[in-house]
């Protein structure tokens, strides 16, 4: 799953073609520059780290470029350095990406990271005609710990739930914090009846493993609407129906799992 994702390094842009390398390379290295020079104004232009990115990544490639190139052999040294350079702060943009998308206290993804993953997984759903579940989970009397217990036992619990659904959760399923204490979680390729068994598995493993707050334990249940995404249905739909389905779990009991009528 992808509460925090492990960071992969970003896929470079499409490599120049052959005709346009090889007229980088025999241009007076000084051209070399100016366009370095460009790319740092573009950068300067825009506060968006995406196209940052691409436009460190394009100056990278005229970076590794001058290593072919016959009268920059003396400053190789030179040329490596800048390289590193620009790996080092694109790195750090990503970096700086995944923590704009991460709920600060429980390191699962916040609103704008739910909105990519979102994004993300239904076009591949859409294109493949697979299916994708969308699960509402809110904490059952979340109240009540705060009030008890303080705050400090609240944020404790949030942070139990979110580290034992990346225990229980696949690889590929993602986990948003939605808004207090109500959690959206994406299941790809799941239909109703696999969704409401790894829901019931992350219930089994909370009623297991309660979460401990000055050593006692803080018993922990939610109860949660899955609703199974149509074609192309969009978010703020596909989440309300998820949301509906989770509401009549609370107004039968709690600490169960409705499915949404499709």
């Amino acid at each position: 799953m992808h509460a925090i994702r492990e960071k992969t390094p970003l896929r470079l842009v499409k490599p120049l073609p052959q005709k346009k390398r090889d007229a980088m390379v025999d241009d007076d290295p000084n051209d070399y520059h100016r366009q370095i020079e460009r790319y740092a104004q573009q950068i300067r232009q825009t506060n968006n780290v995406d196209e940052i990115i691409n436009l460190l990544d394009e100056a990278l490639l005229e970076t590794r470029a001058l290593h072919s190139h016959n009268e920059v052999q003396t400053a190789r040294e030179q040329v490596n350095r800048a390289e590193q350079k620009l790996e080092a702060l694109k790195n750090e943009l990503e970096q700086l990406r995944g923590l704009v998308h991460a709920d600060p206290l429980t390191g699962a993804l916040n609103r704008s990271g739910l909105d990519e993953a979102f994004a993300r997984e239904t076009a591949r759903a859409d294109r493949h005609g697979s299916p994708l579940c969308v699960v509402m989970l809110d904490l059952d009397d979340f109240k009540q710990v705060n009030d008890i217990h303080g705050h400090q036992a609240g944020d404790d619990v949030l942070l139990h739930l979110v580290t034992r659904a990346r225990e229980t959760l696949r690889p590929s399923d993602i986990i948003a914090r939605f808004g207090g204490e109500e959690f959206v979680v994406l299941l790809p390729d799941t239909g109703i009846e696999a969704g409401v068994a790894i829901i019931g598995r992350l219930q089994h493993n909370l009623a297991t493993s309660p979460c401990l707050h000055a050593n006692q334990p803080l018993p922990i249940t939610f109860s949660a609407g899955i609703a199974l995404r149509a074609l192309h249905e969009q978010q703020n739909a596909v989440i309300s129906r998820a949301d509906a389905a989770m509401y009549r779990a609370k107004q039968a009991g709690k600490n169960r799992v409705f499915t949404a009528p499709d």
